[in-house]
Protein backbone atom coordinates (compact mmCIF):
# COMPACT_ATOMS: atom_id res chain seq x y z
CA UNK A 1 0.00 0.00 0.00
CA UNK A 2 1.15 3.23 -1.05
CA UNK A 3 1.17 6.01 1.84
CA UNK A 4 1.08 9.68 1.16
CA UNK A 5 0.46 13.15 2.51
CA UNK A 6 -2.10 15.58 0.75
CA UNK A 7 -0.53 19.06 1.63
CA UNK A 8 -0.51 22.34 0.22
CA UNK A 9 2.28 21.98 -2.14
CA UNK A 10 1.28 19.85 -4.73
CA UNK A 11 2.39 20.40 -8.65
CA UNK A 12 0.45 22.13 -10.93
CA UNK A 13 -0.36 21.54 -14.65
CA UNK A 14 -2.28 23.73 -16.10
CA UNK A 15 -4.96 22.60 -18.52
CA UNK A 16 -7.64 25.82 -18.08
CA UNK A 17 -9.01 28.53 -19.81
CA UNK A 18 -9.33 31.73 -18.66
CA UNK A 19 -12.45 32.71 -19.21
CA UNK A 20 -12.30 36.79 -17.76
CA UNK A 21 -10.30 37.85 -14.57
CA UNK A 22 -11.99 35.55 -12.36
CA UNK A 23 -13.84 33.22 -14.37
CA UNK A 24 -11.46 29.82 -15.31
CA UNK A 25 -12.83 26.71 -17.30
CA UNK A 26 -11.42 23.11 -16.41
CA UNK A 27 -11.28 20.51 -18.54
CA UNK A 28 -11.41 17.96 -16.15
CA UNK A 29 -11.35 14.31 -18.71
CA UNK A 30 -8.70 16.47 -20.24
CA UNK A 31 -6.23 16.68 -17.33
CA UNK A 32 -7.25 13.29 -15.55
CA UNK A 33 -5.74 12.21 -19.28
CA UNK A 34 -2.61 14.30 -19.08
CA UNK A 35 -1.94 13.50 -15.12
CA UNK A 36 -1.90 9.19 -15.81
CA UNK A 37 0.98 10.19 -18.60
CA UNK A 38 3.24 11.90 -16.34
CA UNK A 39 6.34 9.56 -14.97
CA UNK A 40 5.38 9.79 -11.54
CA UNK A 41 1.89 8.19 -12.03
CA UNK A 42 3.10 5.69 -14.40
CA UNK A 43 5.68 4.77 -11.62
CA UNK A 44 2.82 4.47 -8.51
CA UNK A 45 2.90 7.75 -7.28
CA UNK A 46 -0.04 9.96 -6.91
CA UNK A 47 -0.63 12.52 -9.07
CA UNK A 48 -2.14 16.00 -7.63
CA UNK A 49 -2.81 19.22 -9.33
CA UNK A 50 -3.70 22.88 -7.95
CA UNK A 51 -6.70 24.02 -9.92
CA UNK A 52 -7.31 27.32 -7.70
CA UNK A 53 -4.93 28.62 -4.90
CA UNK A 54 -6.41 31.43 -3.57
CA UNK A 55 -6.42 33.24 0.00
CA UNK A 56 -9.83 31.94 1.07
CA UNK A 57 -10.21 28.73 -1.13
CA UNK A 58 -7.65 26.00 -2.61
CA UNK A 59 -9.01 23.18 -5.54
CA UNK A 60 -7.00 20.12 -5.83
CA UNK A 61 -7.51 17.58 -8.46
CA UNK A 62 -6.02 14.01 -6.78
CA UNK A 63 -5.70 10.66 -8.74
CA UNK A 64 -5.22 7.73 -6.33
CA UNK A 65 -3.79 4.08 -7.60
CA UNK A 66 -6.11 1.22 -6.26
CA UNK A 67 -4.93 0.46 -2.35
CA UNK A 68 -3.30 4.03 -1.74
CA UNK A 69 -3.44 5.77 1.46
CA UNK A 70 -3.85 8.93 2.23
CA UNK A 71 -3.54 10.86 5.87
CA UNK A 72 -4.10 14.45 6.09
CA UNK A 73 -5.44 17.35 7.93
CA UNK A 74 -8.10 19.51 7.19
CA UNK A 75 -5.71 22.67 6.87
CA UNK A 76 -9.16 25.04 6.29
CA UNK A 77 -12.44 25.56 8.08
CA UNK A 78 -14.08 23.41 5.99
CA UNK A 79 -13.16 20.55 3.26
CA UNK A 80 -15.39 19.10 0.29
CA UNK A 81 -14.32 16.05 -1.40
CA UNK A 82 -15.90 15.51 -4.57
CA UNK A 83 -15.93 11.46 -6.07
CA UNK A 84 -15.13 11.79 -9.49
CA UNK A 85 -14.16 8.41 -10.71
CA UNK A 86 -13.41 4.89 -8.33
CA UNK A 87 -14.02 4.32 -4.69
CA UNK A 88 -12.59 5.19 -1.33
CA UNK A 89 -12.99 4.63 2.29
CA UNK A 90 -12.37 8.06 4.44
CA UNK A 91 -12.34 7.54 8.23
CA UNK A 92 -12.18 10.21 10.85
CA UNK A 93 -12.56 9.98 14.49
CA UNK A 94 -16.27 10.27 14.45
CA UNK A 95 -16.88 7.90 11.63
CA UNK A 96 -16.02 5.67 8.61
CA UNK A 97 -17.55 5.75 5.37
CA UNK A 98 -17.25 4.37 1.77
CA UNK A 99 -17.41 7.38 -1.34
CA UNK A 100 -18.31 6.70 -5.07
CA UNK A 101 -18.11 8.18 -7.82
CA UNK A 102 -20.58 11.37 -8.02
CA UNK A 103 -20.78 11.26 -4.04
CA UNK A 104 -19.52 14.63 -2.39
CA UNK A 105 -18.81 14.96 0.86
CA UNK A 106 -18.27 17.66 3.32
CA UNK A 107 -15.79 17.97 6.55
CA UNK A 108 -16.05 21.09 9.15
CA UNK A 109 -14.10 22.48 12.44
CA UNK A 110 -10.69 20.74 10.68
CA UNK A 111 -11.44 17.24 11.06
CA UNK A 112 -8.50 14.97 11.06
CA UNK A 113 -8.57 12.26 8.03
CA UNK A 114 -7.62 9.14 6.58
CA UNK A 115 -8.55 7.58 3.27
CA UNK A 116 -7.61 4.73 1.15
CA UNK A 117 -8.43 3.87 -2.43
CA UNK A 118 -10.54 0.98 -2.88
CA UNK A 119 -9.89 1.34 -6.48
CA UNK A 120 -8.14 3.83 -8.89
CA UNK A 121 -10.05 6.97 -8.02
CA UNK A 122 -10.39 10.61 -9.06
CA UNK A 123 -11.04 13.43 -6.36
CA UNK A 124 -11.78 16.93 -6.19
CA UNK A 125 -10.60 18.34 -2.65
CA UNK A 126 -11.84 21.88 -2.29
CA UNK A 127 -10.07 23.37 1.11
CA UNK A 128 -11.89 26.93 2.12
CA UNK A 129 -10.33 29.18 4.76
CA UNK A 130 -12.87 31.61 6.61
CA UNK A 131 -11.26 34.88 8.24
Amino acid sequence: METATLNNSTSCISYNKLLNNSVFLYDLPELIKNMKNTSGWKNGELAATVLLNSPDKQIVLTLLHDDTEVNSFQSGDSLTLQMIEGKIKLITPAKTVILNYDQLLTLNDKTKFRLTSLEESVLLFTFSRTF
